[in-house]
């Protein structure tokens, strides 16, 4: 896989010369200054602007929206889910329509709102980051991005439609539920899960190219960003498990509605066909996931740390052999499913084998901070937080990874605690991280900083009291995806209920401090003062000022309009001093 990948990347090098921008019908390069009546041309305005623009950043924030909006949807999702478990009966919702909600959740959580709140930073700072005037090609971003609404109302389609039933098959559509259930939801279901793949396959492409052929002339391999170098990571993962998913799903279709056999019992395919097909997309997927927020980490701790991120060589690296080992794990997830012995040990093997790159960014992270002058701003909270979260997530992973143990606690609350931990509690901190970050780019003000925190120190608990509260109900053998667990014979009656109970109580937690930040961000957007100053977190004085924040001083000297003296006869500038004025800080 390696191999194919250093391939490719050789053959998109030496295909064009993507740098050239001479025309094509002759004619030189235009000279600074002059008007070419392209580059200089205004953007529309109002709704015009946003339904054709082809620039990075503003689709950088139409995905950002975009996946704010889902993770919204998704937790109003979880929400009724967790009041239906109050109790053990079903007494809220029927367990049909819980179903439908247990798997509209996970594929919204995971296809609209990981996939694009990634694409949303990758988008708006790559090409800032590498030095490129915008993505290498423009107009296929675009196109990427509004595959996803359509996407979108298409998974929820057995929601918004009357007289349609949605899809009841959980997020991993499991053969033969997902080929014996009639409902049309279903069918929609995998349409727009497809649509998704399209426009993640495509995004990635994107990413790919730019990154290769777009760079600025100072940018070379060896002083690449790690946060472009898990954007090209990632970018590589998706160009080969996404059309995988694709090709997948567009069997079980067939399966459905042609009455082919490709996941028929003793028709040379089989249900198991179908968990190799998924979880050779589904494992890495998890690192599809993980691995740009890793580089918002390792980018942001070392700002707030006042030094540079320790040993920076070795998290590229362990990037590089996480993205290349995640798709030799998949078969972990079927340890159950009666495969071959020696094919399970070599499999653990494998999944055990890659928390090491996973420990070596940690131990990196801590290092980094050891003896730093440590500034608990609201993105240095969350990356702590992210740190503490993922560390409890990669260990009950680990356990997940050895076949005695897995064989105990597979296909119960401990599985889906363990991937929260990850999903919410590390790669959701990463994204609040992102965006408090770069929060006076994005919108050229800064947020309450009070209510930030007031955000992480809820998120920060609410995780911990829903999901280890999960771990525990795992240790006690209840199965996930019950609506109703009075009729469960494991364990006792009353602790289950005491734990679920928790369970609830964390997730309203955890949704008092989403409330927080959506007015934080909102409020702070509309009625915030604008930040005149362009090293909001005095970066130049710990010398880590870097190329995003210097084009945003360019872009505040623009708005000013210009005001620069010039120097004409060759003598200096007058001094300017590096340190920006002192003002309250969240020291």
């Amino acid at each position: 896989m390696g191999l194919v990948l250093v391939g490719v990347a050789a053959i998109l090098t030496r295909i064009e010369d993507w740098r050239r921008y001479t025309p094509l019908a002759g004619g030189g390069a235009v000279a600074v200054g002059e008007d070419t009546g392209y580059g200089h041309r205004e953007k529309p305005s109002g709704v015009t602007r946003w339904l054709t623009t082809v620039d990075h950043k503003d689709i950088g924030i139409l995905y950002g929206v975009f996946a704010l909006l889902a993770l919204a949807i998704g937790g109003l999702m979880v929400m009724v889910m967790r009041f239906e478990l109050i109790t053990p009966a079903s007494d809220v919702v029927s367990p049909q329509f819980y179903n439908a909600l247990l798997t509209s959740h996970g594929i919204t959580m995971l296809f609209l709102f990981g996939t694009p709140i990634i694409a949303a930073f990758g988008n708006y700072f790559v090409p800032l980051l590498i030095g490129a005037d915008d993505m290498a090609f423009p107009r296929i971003n675009a196109i990427a991005f509004w595959l996803l609404p359509p996407g979108a109302l298409l998974i929820w389609g057995g929601f918004l439609v009357p007289g349609i039933a949605p899809a009841q098959t959980s997020w991993t559509m499991y053969t033969p539920l997902s080929v014996e259930q009639a409902h049309v939801g279903a069918d929609l279901m995998l349409l727009g899960l497809h649509l998704t793949g399209v426009s993640a396959t495509m995004g990635a492409i994107n990413f790919i190219v730019t990154i290769f052929t777009e760079r600025g002339d100072d940018v070379s391999w060896a002083n690449l960003d790690i946060f472009s170098w898990t954007m090209l990571t990632q970018s590589g993962l998706i160009l080969f498990a996404f059309p995988l998913l694709g090709s997948a799903i567009v069997m079980l279709l067939l399966d459905r509605n042609l009455g082919t056999l490709f996941y028929a019992v003793g028709e040379g395919g089989g249900p198991i066909l179908w968990q190799h097909l998924f979880w050779f997309f589904g494992h890495p997927e998890v690192y599809i996931l993980v691995l740009p927020p890793m580089g918002l980490i390792s980018y942001i701790i070392p700002r707030f740390a006042g030094r540079k991120l320790f040993g920076f060589k070795f998290v590229v690296y362990s990037t590089l052999a996480i993205g290349v080992l995640s798709f030799g794990v998949w078969a972990h997830h079927m340890f159950s499913t009666g495969i071959d012995p020696r094919l399970r040990a070599s499999f653990m093997a494998v999944s055990l084998a890659i928390a090491i790159p996973s420990a070596v960014k940690t131990f990196n992270w801590i290092t980094t901070m050891w003896n730093g002058r440590i500034r608990l701003a609201a993105p240095m909270l969350f990356s702590i937080g992210f740190i503490s979260n993922f560390i409890i997530g990669g260990v009950t992973g680990v356990f997940l990874a050895a076949i005695p143990v897995n064989l105990v606690l597979h296909d119960t609350y401990y599985v889906v605690g363990h991937f929260h931990y990850i999903v919410m509690g590390a790669i959701a901190f990463a994204v609040f991280a992102g965006i408090y970050y770069w929060f006076p780019i994005f919108t050229g003000k800064m947020y309450q900083r009070t209510l930030a925190k007031w955000h992480f120190w809820l998120s920060m608990i609410g995780t911990n009291v829903t999901f280890f509260a999960m771990l525990l109900l795992g240790y006690m053998e209840m199965p996930r995806r019950y609506a109703s667990y009075d009729m469960v014979t494991v364990g006792p009656l009353e602790a289950q209920t005491l734990l679920h109970q928790a369970a609830t109580v964390g997730a309203v937690i955890l949704l008092i401090g989403q409330l927080i930040f959506v007015w934080n961000v909102v409020s702070s957007w509309l009625d915030a003062p604008k930040v005149t100053d362009a090293d909001p977190w005095d970066l130049k004085q710990s010398g880590l000022y870097t190329r995003e924040f210097g084009w945003h001083a360019d872009r505040l000297t623009a708005a000013d309009g210009g005001q620069q003296q010039a120097v004409t006869d060759g003598g200096q500038q007058p001094t300017v001093t590096d340190d920006p004025p002192r003002r309250e800080t969240d020291e």
